[in-house]
């Protein structure tokens, strides 16, 4: 039986370095296909980069990961300013733009695959604002969103499905503002809280892709046809 490093490599096309063009100038990324053609894709944005926030990021590979495993394609980039993305961090703004260039990038790439939209932190706060608006996005999964930072108020009736993942330590996201939050936000929604877990998931990690993975899969059981 092969192990789990062996049955990712088989299935998927590692594409290594990829770029697209952004509103800022062209973006750095990487893309992974599933061997079959694709009918799913998912974008992962990643957290601060002014806290050294990049696609490299370990969560941003696991969660990116967990819906390989699931048989997405898979896109991590990196936003403006950040490694070899060209342009200057907009503190949020452009960023928004920055993720709207990359669903143009995936829907010309897999224009009949259903697309999601994925994110850590401050990439989770991305994720959602621009999920939330645009008709292209099938559903969002953020993981240690910073509820208490920024304003998720236009995004309260958002009525496509959505995951959130917060660790019970997050120290920016306190668990019980977290629940406060989610209660304010419209369905369908899962809230998972991972025990014990940091903002950053230390040594939680495997619990985290598995959380992402199970929705994933439990979305994809719950389709019509």
């Amino acid at each position: 039986m092969r192990n789990g490093r062996e049955r990712l490599i088989a299935m998927t096309h590692l594409k290594g370095d990829t770029f697209f063009d952004g509103p800022a100038g062209r973006l750095e990324a990487i893309l992974k296909e599933p061997s079959e053609p694709a009918t799913r894709a998912a974008i992962v944005c990643h957290p601060h980069p002014l806290f050294g926030g990049t696609m490299h990021n370990k969560v941003v590979f696991r969660i990116a990961r967990a819906f390989q495993e699931a048989g997405f394609a898979a896109l991590r980039f990196n936003f403006r300013g950040t490694g070899r993305s060209e342009g200057m961090h907009d503190h949020g703004h452009g960023e928004q733009d920055d993720v709207r260039a990359a669903l143009d990038f995936m829907h010309s790439k897999y224009a009949e695959a259903e697309l999601w939209l994925a994110g850590f932190s401050f990439g989770a706060a991305m994720a959602l604002r621009v999920g939330c608006s645009d008709d292209r996005v099938a559903g969002m999964i953020t993981v240690g969103l910073p509820w208490s930072i920024y304003d998720f108020s236009q995004s309260g009736d958002c009525s496509k499905p959505k995951l959130f993942v917060q660790g019970s330590g997050d120290q920016f996201a306190p668990v019980g503002d977290v629940m406060k939050l989610y209660e304010l936000v419209q369905g369908p929604k899962r809230l998972e809280i991972i025990d014990t877990a940091d903002h950053f998931f230390q040594g939680r990690l495997a619990e985290l892709s598995a959380a992402i993975e199970e929705y994933v899969r439990s979305r994809l059981s719950d389709a019509p046809g």
